[in-house]
């Protein structure tokens, strides 16, 4: 029996890239697409690529029968539903922030509102899949990983795991503009965005503290991380580029030996001869990861790179389910990138 599914949040970006992968997943059905916009408009008419979704997939209010709900709202409003889903034995997967922090106050904090729900946050499950298996397995509530996150800790986690760079981090990352949301802001509108680089978020940016959780996690001491984002003028596409301080007698070999170990059976990082593009990962769930050595300067650069819609986001979350509900891994998300 297909596991019966529900998206609150379809009418965004992420919503409707979940909604492109889950109505391909053989082992689901989409049973509810969820929205405050939109309510009784077939899902096809709202999300104008989705032509083969059913027309009595009508955006609505109600989550129906859904054993796993996944939501794509803005901050601070999964927090408010999920504890009423798990009480009625669902699944909940959060593609966005509020369960992936596990201090209540770095809410306060980084985006300045107090956590609707803070005894889930001890209980969710931070779900970068390449190193919580484990966890997802008996998951209620899983917290997606942000797209930046997803990049810097891929590129990172081996050195990290493998305890050989030092607590200074530098992220410089550049996103393409899909990962803004649906933005009518001035700063997303083609005309200033065309040939144009700019940096922001610099140093407060919200993905900073979930970068330095995670790299905790993989075992590194509290880093002194400094994270720049660039928004770049491209649709799609995200690329970390990580620079750490090699620990002492590290050698190339050792960092080299440590990326091939740690990624040779996963299903959806591959390790690189060189620096990847953005591009060769486009619509897929793909992320690349290359790194080197610096010898002069002792310092390791690692590159990830993704698209930022799909294993930044809802393919990741599909990933995260799969794992969850002990299905193949890899199931409803075989597409290879495009190209060009």
């Amino acid at each position: 029996m297909p596991t019966k599914v529900a998206i609150v949040g379809v009418t965004g970006y992420a919503g409707g890239e979940l909604a492109r992968l889950l109505l391909r997943h053989p082992e689901v059905r989409l049973v509810a697409a969820v929205a405050r916009a939109k309510q009784g408009t077939p899902l096809r008419d709202v999300q104008p690529n989705l032509h083969d979704a059913p027309s009595s997939l009508v955006i609505g209010s109600e989550v129906a029968d859904a054993e796993v709900i996944f939501t794509a709202l803005p901050a601070g409003e999964a927090a408010k539903l999920a504890p009423g889903w798990l009480s009625e034995g669902r699944r909940v997967i959060d593609i966005g922030s509020d369960f992936r922090l596990k201090d209540p106050a770095a809410y306060e904090s980084w985006y300045g509102y107090r956590h609707p729900a803070p005894e889930l946050l001890a209980e969710s499950v931070y779900g970068m899949t390449e190193f919580a298996r484990d966890r997802l397995r008996a998951a209620r509530i899983v917290a997606n990983p942000g797209c930046y996150p997803t990049a810097t800790l891929l590129a990172l986690g081996p050195a990290v795991k493998h305890h050989l760079v030092g607590d200074d981090v530098i992220v410089d990352a550049k996103s393409g503009v899909s990962g803004a949301g649906h933005m009518v802001d001035d700063a997303y509108l083609y005309g200033t965005i065309d040939g144009s680089v700019r940096t922001y978020g610099v140093p407060r940016h919200r993905h900073t503290p979930e970068i330095a959780q995670g790299l905790r996690y993989l075992g590194a001491p509290p880093p002194r991380l400094t994270f720049a984002p660039h928004l770049v003028p491209m649709t799609r596409g995200l690329i970390a580029t990580c620079y750490a301080t090699l620990r002492d007698g590290v050698s190339a070999a050792q960092v080299a030996g440590a990326y091939a170990e740690t990624y040779a059976d996963e299903p959806f990082v591959r390790v690189t001869s060189s620096f990847p593009a953005t591009k060769a990962t486009l619509g897929s769930n793909w992320c690349l990861v290359h790194a080197t050595v610096d010898e002069p300067n002792r310092r390791l650069v690692a590159v990830g790179a993704l698209d930022n819609l799909v294993k930044g986001a809802a393919g990741s979350a599909i990933q995260n389910m799969n794992v969850a509900l002990g299905l193949p891994e890899r199931l409803g998300l075989e597409a290879l990138p495009l190209w060009p």
